[in-house]
């Protein structure tokens, strides 16, 4: 039975959606079921049965956006600990979301992460040097998965 994962992401200028279509696509290559969906989109009930959940969000004013935020304490309350998890955002100057994310996932949720989180400047995704990193990230998500 495929691997599950749960993609969930928030973008203002569309290079973290990019970067989830991205990472989305190379899971799916390496046989994983994803399941993407927008912050305000994605449902508590989303979590149930996935092997993995993946959060996308570009840094907003050095933090993350209030969408994720709100999702990471509907995972905090879910029977996911242990379970592998990854973070990605683009950002412009300190790109503190990815940490944040990474961290809280490790710490507060107790999940498997896939470190480091990738963090890819909007000037690299402007012009498509991210592109790659966010392919061979998804492959390395779905690597730890398989191996789970």
């Amino acid at each position: 039975m495929a691997k599950k994962a749960l993609l969930v992401y928030d973008t203002n200028l569309g290079y973290t959606e990019r970067m989830a279509k991205l990472i989305e696509a190379a899971m799916k290559a390496e046989g994983i079921d994803v399941v993407t969906k927008f912050a305000t989109k994605a449902e508590p009930d989303d979590l149930e049965g996935v092997d993995a959940v993946v959060l996308g969000c570009p840094t907003y004013f050095e933090d993350v956006s209030t969408k994720i935020k709100l999702f990471m304490i509907e995972m905090k309350k879910a029977n996911i600990k242990g379970k592998v998890g990854a973070a990605f955002g683009s950002y412009g100057w300190g790109g503190e979301s990815i940490q944040i994310m990474n961290d809280t996932m490790k710490r507060m949720i107790g999940m498997d992460m896939v470190e480091p989180g990738l963090k890819v400047k909007t000037s690299q995704m402007m012009v498509g040097e991210g592109d790659q990193l966010c392919t061979a990230f998804g492959k390395k998500i779905a690597e730890k998965l398989l191996s789970t």
